[in-house]
């Protein structure tokens, strides 16, 4: 498996990594590597213990790699893992069989893998349980951990899965349909921590109705949150801020 760290696009790569070796090794090895060198741990504090969180979910990082050993086309290019500042891109070789759809990896499936040998090894040593679960658990995951959901798409005669860290990118919140106005307020958020109904009417240039109306769908899609202070004094700030 090859694994890169790239910046501000894909001619960008700062640094990369292989890792081969047996699929039991390969897994431990792998996850060790994005773990100590690819992705950071944020420290938070509860009480006085500290706690250092995966920027990813531990879960969905296993199944993601565990289904690329299994379904893998290993007649073709080793399994490609790119890091970016806001996502994690996982490419193998290989196209999902006939009659399996991507919609279809939402819910119930049946187990289909490519490598029948290498799927039993993996049952018989505990690391799988053969019953197509496996991207049920990624979704699950992310779902869990409150990050988008994971997108998983066929790319260039092989699986592409894409797992995103932030809810807050502009390409995020384009897929929940937020119009200008929207990202501008929530950049402005972002940036300096809070918002009030008049500032978004000044930064947008628009009515009070406006930014009521605007201010309350972001609310409904739990990007923001009210205040609980009502009135001159109310404000909005991020929803993964405030709780």
């Amino acid at each position: 498996m090859k694994i890169g760290r790239f910046g501000k696009d894909d001619a960008d790569l700062k640094f990369q990594e292989t890792e081969e070796g047996n699929l039991i090794l390969l897994l431990q090895a792998v996850l060790n590597q994005l773990n100590h060198k690819f992705l950071t741990r944020p420290i938070e504090f509860e009480g006085m213990h500290r706690l250092e969180k995966s920027e990813y979910p531990t879960a969905a990082l296993r199944e993601i790699i565990l289904n690329a050993i299994v379904h893998r086309n290993y007649m073709g290019s080793p399994t490609q893992i790119r890091v970016y500042d806001n996502k994690i891109n996982f490419w193998n070789e290989g196209t999902l069989p006939e009659g399996l759809t991507l919609e279809a990896l939402k819910g119930f499936h049946t187990s289909r893998p490519r490598n029948v040998l290498i799927a039993d090894v993996c049952f018989k040593g505990g690391f799988i349980d053969s019953w197509g679960r496996g991207t049920l658990k990624i979704y699950d995951a992310c779902k869990q951990a409150e990050l988008p959901e994971p997108e998983i798409k066929e790319f260039q005669g092989g699986i592409l899965v894409t797992l995103f860290k932030d809810n807050l990118t502009e390409e995020q919140l384009t897929k929940l349909g937020l119009n200008d106005r929207q990202l501008k307020a929530v950049n402005f958020v972002k940036e300096k921590g809070k918002i009030a109904n008049k500032e978004y009417q000044e930064l947008n240039d628009c009515s009070r109705n406006t930014a009521s109306n605007d201010l309350g769908d972001l609310v409904h899609k739990n990007i923001l949150v009210g205040s609980d202070v009502k009135g001159a004094g109310a404000f909005y700030q991020l929803k993964s801020i405030a709780h």
